[in-house]
């Protein structure tokens, strides 16, 4: 495989499904988050929190993804990700390893996937057991349902 040809992702796990997120867009992991809730919000957004004195607007994957709800014993964790300058916390079960997959493995999104996965899937990647579905951060932001979340 070569190298200059790697891409590494971040693995994460959101209701049973793997999604991977760029490596180099992802600031920080975190877990046991204290949210506020943000009147009038749209229904993904899931509140705000204060990282180091910075305000980060949290999303709930989950509705982001037309996924049912959280119902998990721990509280999940976060993958802090940046948007046109702005933090934004991804709500999700758990993150997995770091894989560095061939880019060139990379496939289109089949038409059978959720449309709602599509409109922020940059392809998938057939792995030995699942499929990996790569978001695209600035499509899964910049277009949340019907109204733009970081208005």
């Amino acid at each position: 495989m070569n190298e200059s040809n790697v891409q590494e992702y971040v693995t994460v796990m959101i209701a049973d499904q793997l999604f991977g997120i760029p490596v180099l867009e992802v600031h920080d992991v975190l877990r046991g988050l204290k949210l506020t809730k943000i009147p009038l919000a749209p229904p993904e957004v899931a509140g705000a929190l204060n990282l180091r004195g910075r305000i980060v607007t949290a999303i709930d994957m989950r509705k982001r993804l037309g996924l049912p709800a959280y119902e998990g014993e721990d509280e999940g964790m976060s993958v802090v990700v940046e948007h046109e300058g702005e933090p934004y916390s991804l709500m999700i079960d758990g993150v997995g390893e770091v894989l560095g997959l061939n880019a060139d493995d990379l496939q289109p999104n089949p038409v059978t996937l959720d449309e709602r996965w599509r409109d922020v899937s940059a392809g998938i990647y057939r792995l030995e057991d699942k499929l990996l579905v790569i978001l695209q951060i600035e499509r899964l932001l910049g277009t949340a349902g019907s109204s733009d979340i970081a208005a």
